[in-house]
């Protein structure tokens, strides 16, 4: 059975625990890169990131990007939205249907 993982700052990411959602706190990018590629390679089918560590690991998270699991899903953080998650969603969508959904443009 799958599970999901939840990675970033600890003030953003412990109220996924109460859903019952595995949480990993990380407090720089060296060891979030290592959690993420030791959660990739398990047993995790989604993991969702802080937007604000997803901006540290970029190099590490396009890895990911063409496979069918883990999906990587950005969140926001107790910082604010910096609406990576929005643009990234919209980005797979774009090539998964081939036009921009939101304005019917290519």
């Amino acid at each position: 059975m799958y599970r999901i993982a939840v990675l970033g700052d600890y003030d953003s990411i412990y109220g996924f625990a109460t859903l019952g959602l595995e949480i990993f706190p990380v407090s720089d990018p060296e060891y979030g890169a290592a959690q993420l590629k030791r959660l990739a390679e398990g047993d995790y089918a989604i993991i969702y990131i802080t937007e604000s560590l997803a901006a540290e690991l970029e190099k590490e998270i396009s890895k990911y990007r063409e496979v069918m699991k883990p999906a990587i899903i950005l969140i926001p953080g107790v910082t604010g939205n910096t609406g990576a998650g929005i643009t990234g969603v919209k980005k797979s969508v774009e090539q998964a249907v081939g036009s921009d959904i939101l304005f019917g443009g290519n």
